[in-house]
């Protein structure tokens, strides 16, 4: 029986999105598993992620809806995924990111490595001194509307990885869980929060 796996995913990749995924910290998903749970059983828990990952078996939990309310009034969903769901979304984060990083504008700070909102401000302020104009907009319901196919045709051109759009497009389709414990499905949009969630830039 061959014990050869379809994906070739390291097993260090997998360790190393787990401590950038406790770096970040946050809070349980819908399995209500805390990260200081899922590392005291770490290696099992790793392990598990990187069978299922290797395999091609690796389906993700719902995400965990959490209402936050916003300032000029109404709420936005901030999407909450499992603390196993996090470190595989680190795992095609890391693997995806080299090469795709190169494509986007010196002008986006959303959620790039080496760049913070805190550049962005002061980028900002430098050039409130050079110009005597400014243009905000904000896109209504950006995330809640994303067009699935749309998007990974956009991220095709660009991932090789046949397992990273697997599992992209695994996390997209994943149901949202509300607090009742009602699952939407989704055909469009995608919850902010999570580590391949859309970032604004």
């Amino acid at each position: 029986m061959s014990t050869t796996k379809p994906f070739v995913i390291d097993k260090w990749l997998v360790y190393e999105a787990f401590k950038a995924v406790k770096a970040n910290a946050g809070s349980a998903g819908v399995d209500q598993q805390s990260l200081a749970d899922f590392e005291a059983d770490l290696k099992g828990n790793l392990y598990k992620i990187w069978n299922r990952m290797s395999s091609g078996s690796y389906f993700p939990d719902p995400v965990k809806a959490v209402a936050i309310p916003k300032k000029n009034g109404g709420e936005r969903i901030l999407g909450v995924p499992t603390v196993s769901d996090r470190v595989a979304q680190m795992v095609v984060k890391q693997a995806i990111e080299p090469e795709i990083e190169s494509i986007f504008l010196q002008d986006s700070y959303g959620y790039r490595p080496g760049k913070s909102a805190l550049d962005a401000v002061g980028v900002t302020r430098e050039r409130c001194w050079k110009y005597d104009w400014v243009l905000e907009f904000d896109i209504k319901g950006l995330f809640d509307n994303i067009d699935h196919d749309l998007l990974q045709r956009a991220l095709r051109r660009h991932i090789k990885s046949d397992w990273a759009m697997l599992y992209i497009d695994r996390w997209l389709k994943a149901p949202l869980q509300l607090s009742d414990g009602t699952r939407v499905e989704r055909t469009r949009g995608t919850p902010q929060g999570g580590v391949v969630a859309p970032a604004t830039t």
